[in-house]
């Protein structure tokens, strides 16, 4: 219940009462909860109250917006360990979930100086560009656009590319493919956040993967933007002596 005559914010009081309702199973992953109008007249508080307790629980992970439908109970975070590389579809199996790929797109463009200097190669040099949604249990949990050097991959087709570009390079060439990351807080941009289904400004986590040929060639770039509501990542820390 609110209790307008308590110390505690009455904004705080709808979350802990909404994150309630979600730990007792009286709103399940999935489900709409009720709207802004149905919990002001229910608790005869502000709509503004309202929308700040939902804004915080969606940022928070316990809600997802989706344009045009409404806010729905969020599963619980999928934790993804960042020692070692695992596939996103194994990932998601692993997990009990059913893992899909949406294509989006497969172009020829010509690298900018960003590019040029994690690849490379001479800036306007052609390089391979694929967009794809990765999804899970038909919720999109990130977006992706991978770039390879067009000079190592001149048979690339959008075929091999939308299924394992991976195994093609090292079927190729006979080499052996490393990896480094960084990984950052960011906002969802417009079309990203079109990709993923939750609204512009939304938070989300931005990684940048770039592989490596053992003889330190760059081979390619993935930029992924995963849901924060649906995602974070772990790691072991072990303590220096």
């Amino acid at each position: 219940m609110i209790q307008k005559n308590s110390p505690s914010p009455i904004y705080h009081q709808l979350e802990e009462e909404i994150k309630g309702a979600i730990q007792n199973l009286e709103l399940v992953p999935g489900e709409m909860i009720p709207s802004e109008k149905e919990y002001t007249e229910k608790y005869g508080i502000s709509r503004m109250t309202v929308r700040q307790a939902i804004s915080n629980l969606v940022n928070g992970g316990y809600l997802y917006r989706q344009r045009g439908k409404g806010t729905f109970v969020a599963q619980q975070k999928l934790e993804r360990p960042l020692q070692g590389l695992t596939s996103f579809s194994k990932d998601m199996i692993s997990r009990g979930l059913e893992p899909s790929t949406r294509f989006i797109s497969f172009t020829e463009i010509n690298a900018d100086h960003d590019l040029a200097a994690k690849l490379d190669v001479e800036a306007g040099a052609p390089i391979f560009e694929l967009e794809r949604v990765r999804v899970a249990d038909r919720l999109p949990m990130a977006y992706e656009r991978l770039f390879i050097s067009k000079n190592l991959a001149l048979d690339l087709t959008e075929e091999i590319a939308i299924t394992s570009m991976h195994d093609y390079v090292e079927k190729t060439f006979g080499l052996k493919i490393q990896h480094d990351q960084v990984i950052e807080a960011a906002i969802a941009q417009k079309k990203e956040a079109e990709m993923l289904e939750v609204v512009e400004g939304a938070p989300v986590l931005l990684i940048e993967r770039r592989s490596t040929l053992d003889t330190n060639q760059p081979l390619g770039l993935v930029r992924s933007v995963y849901r924060a509501d649906r995602y974070k990542f772990e790691i072991d820390l072990e303590r220096l002596s």
